[in-house]
């Protein structure tokens, strides 16, 4: 079993002293889904809303946590991202999000992914709550991510 790098010898949490290890390029993507009414997807869908075209707000606020990571989570570092894509896209049932996250680094950008998916979610569901209170936001999982020490790794 892995030993886990946020915890110290003594069980205390860290941030994790990354100060030794080669930058390098990284990168991840992260997907979600908001699972929702045809009548609200067909809203969403036409960016006629009361609240404008969500899909596209939905993907900036997506970029905007991306680069806000490490403000949100504890121990996560601060990254220079050099490429941050949200997408917002109808697909059966619902809005599928995805973001792919780019940099150069001495760690990795899963986090930021993960991140932009999970605030874009809860954006879609801002903005068409007053169209349907009982969306479901789920999914949200690391589809890939290359780069670094660990190489790479898909769940595809």
């Amino acid at each position: 079993m892995s030993r886990l790098t946020h915890l110290d010898a003594e069980g205390r949490a860290r941030m994790v002293d990354v100060s030794a290890k080669p930058a390098t390029a990284r990168e991840a993507t992260a997907a979600g889904f908001v699972r929702m009414s045809p009548a609200t997807l067909a809203l969403a869908q036409t960016g006629q809303g009361k609240k404008g075209d969500v899909r596209a707000v939905a993907e900036i606020a997506g970029v905007m946590a991306a680069k806000r990571t490490s403000d949100l989570i504890p121990l996560c570092h601060p990254l220079a991202l050099s490429k941050v894509e949200v997408t917002v896209e109808a697909a059966e049932g619902g809005l599928a999000v995805t973001a792919r996250v780019k940099t150069t680094g001495p760690t990795g950008v899963e986090m930021e992914a993960l991140t932009a998916v999970s605030v874009a979610c809860l954006t879609l569901y801002d903005m068409l709550k007053a169209a349907e209170k009982g969306m479901q936001i789920g999914d949200i999982r690391l589809l890939e991510k290359s780069g670094g020490a660990s190489g790479d790794w898909s769940a595809r």
